[in-house]
C-alpha cells in the first residue's frame, strides 16, 4: 500500500469523525483524516460554554427529530451514552452533571478533544488539517480516489463527517451535502435548529431593554413544550427553552409562553392574594416568582397597570390576568439563522442508508455520519451522543 492509499479517509476532524477514525484504527484499519479547518474539533471546543455538554445520559430515540424518526434506534443502543462516559474515565476527564444527566467537562471542553485526538493517535490514525477535498472519484470496487488541496489520496472506504450549516464561523459549510448530491442520495430541507428568536418592532425595544436577564418559563407549540431558563437579549429571545422549541418553531407562527410555571393555579393564587394582602400591586405579587424588572414591565404586556391593587380586580379581571401571563403570545419576526444555531435541521435522507453501518445501501463503502444526516437532537448533550454513536457505528463496518 502506498504512502496515498488508505483503506478508510474520513472527511471531517469533528465529533463524530475523530470517533469513526480511532474505532476503524483500532480495528487495524490505515485511516486518515482530512480537514480544511486549522484546528480539529473547533465545535467542540465551542459547546456548552466552553465545558462540553458532551452526553446526556438519558439519551433515548424521542430525543431525536428526523424524517425516518426509527433510523437513530440501532447505533443509539449499540453505543449508549455509559459507553462514552466510560472512555473519558479511563482518560481521567473529570466531569459534573449541570442537570440530571446532563454531563459537562469540570474543566474544559478541551479534555474532550484531547481524549479523542489521543484516542486516534493511539489507533494510528493520520490527521491532516488545512486540507480541503476538491474532488472526489468514485472507482467501482477499488473505493475512492480524492483530490485534495495536498495531494490525490485514494481510500477502500470513504466517511463523511463534515457536519452541517450550523456556526459558519467555525468553518461549517454544505460539503457534505454536495457529495451526498453526487452520489445520488436525496438531502432534505435544511434549517437553522436549537437558535435564538428574533423580534421586530416595540418587542424588540421591549426584549433589549431586559437584555441579559433570564427567567424559567414554560414555552409551547403545536406538541411541544419545554420548561426552563428564557434569556432576554438585544435582538429577541433565547435560553435553553426557548432554543428547544426552535426546532420545531415554524416561521410566521406564535409562541406560548407560559411566565409562571410554578404556580399551579394562579387565578386562585391571585384571589387568595387578594383576600390575604388586598392592598398588593400586580407588580409586586409578580415579584415574587420574577426578577424585578420583568415584574415591572409584563402587567403592560398583558395591559395592567402594574400599580393597580389587587383588590380593585375583579374575579373575571383575574382570570383574565392569570390566562395572559400563563398564555402569553408572541410571534417571533425569525430566528439568528445558522450563525449562531446549535445544529442543522434536516440533511442526507437516512433512508438510503443501513441503520447498522451508516452505509449507504448501494454504495456499501460509502458512509455519512454526525450532523449531516438528518437526525437532530435535543439540547442537553444528545447531539454529541448522535456524533459518538454514529461514527462507532461506521468505525466499527468501514
Amino acid at each position: 500500500m502506498s504512502a496515498s492509499n488508505f483503506d478508510v479517509i474520513v472527511i471531517g476532524a469533528g465529533a463524530a469523525g475523530l470517533m469513526c477514525a480511532a474505532t476503524a484504527g483500532y480495528r487495524g484499519r490505515r485511516v486518515l483524516v482530512l480537514d480544511h479547518a486549522n484546528k480539529a474539533g473547533k465545535k467542540i471546543l465551542m459547546s456548552g460554554g466552553g465545558r462540553c455538554n458532551f452526553t446526556h445520559l438519558s439519551t433515548q430515540p424521542e430525543h431525536f427529530q428526523s424524517d425516518n424518526p426509527g433510523f437513530c434506534i440501532s447505533a443509539l443502543k449499540r453505543y449508549s451514552a455509559q459507553d462514552f462516559v466510560e472512555l473519558v474515565e479511563r482518560h481521567g476527564v473529570e466531569y459534573h452533571h449541570k442537570t440530571p444527566g446532563q454531563l459537562f467537562c469540570n474543566d474544559s471542553s478541551k479534555e474532550i478533544l484531547r481524549v479523542l485526538m489521543t484516542e486516534c493517535d493511539w489507533a494510528g490514525c493520520e490527521i491532516r488539517l488545512k486540507t480541503a477535498v476538491e474532488g472526489i472519484q468514485p472507482l467501482g470496487d477499488r473505493g475512492y480516489r480524492l483530490v485534495t488541496s495536498s495531494g490525490t489520496v485514494e481510500c477502500e472506504s470513504l466517511v463523511v463527517a463534515t457536519g452541517g450549516l450550523s456556526i459558519p464561523t467555525l468553518g461549517a459549510t454544505g460539503f457534505g451535502y454536495e457529495v451526498a448530491r453526487q452520489f445520488g442520495l436525496c438531502v432534505l430541507p435544511t434549517r437553522a435548529g436549537l437558535v435564538p428568536f428574533t423580534a421586530s418592532g416595540h418587542w424588540k425595544d421591549k426584549f433589549s431593554a431586559l437584555s441579559g436577564l433570564a427567567t424559567d418559563v414554560r414555552v409551547s407549540y403545536g406538541q411541544q413544550t419545554f420548561t426552563g431558563p428564557l434569556l432576554f437579549t438585544h435582538r429577541g429571545l433565547s435560553g435553553p427553552s426557548l432554543l428547544q422549541i426552535s426546532s420545531f418553531w415554524e416561521a410566521g407562527q406564535p409562541l406560548e409562553i407560559d411566565w409562571l410555571p410554578g404556580i399551579r393555579d394562579l387565578s386562585e393564587q391571585l384571589r387568595q392574594s387578594r383576600h390575604d394582602t388586598p392592598n398588593l400591586s400586580i407588580e409586586a405579587f409578580l415579584n415574587d416568582s420574577l426578577p424585578k424588572r420583568l415584574a415591572k414591565e409584563l402587567p403592560g404586556w398583558v395591559d395592567c397597570e402594574p400599580e393597580q391593587a389587587l383588590q380593585h380586580c375583579r374575579n373575571d379581571a383575574l382570570d383574565t390576568l392569570a390566562r395572559e401571563l400563563t398564555q402569553w403570545h408572541f410571534k417571533p419576526s425569525g430566528t439568528e439563522g445558522y450563525r449562531t444555531a446549535e445544529v442543522t435541521l434536516g440533511g442526507v435522507d437516512t433512508r438510503a442508508l443501513s441503520s447498522r453501518t451508516m452505509a449507504v445501501n448501494d454504495l456499501p463503502n460509502l458512509y455519512f455520519i454526525g450532523e449531516v444526516l438528518d437526525v437532530t437532537g435535543q439540547l442537553g448533550g444528545y447531539n454529541f451522543q448522535w456524533a459518538w454513536a454514529s461514527g462507532v457505528a461506521a468505525g466499527s463496518a468501514c
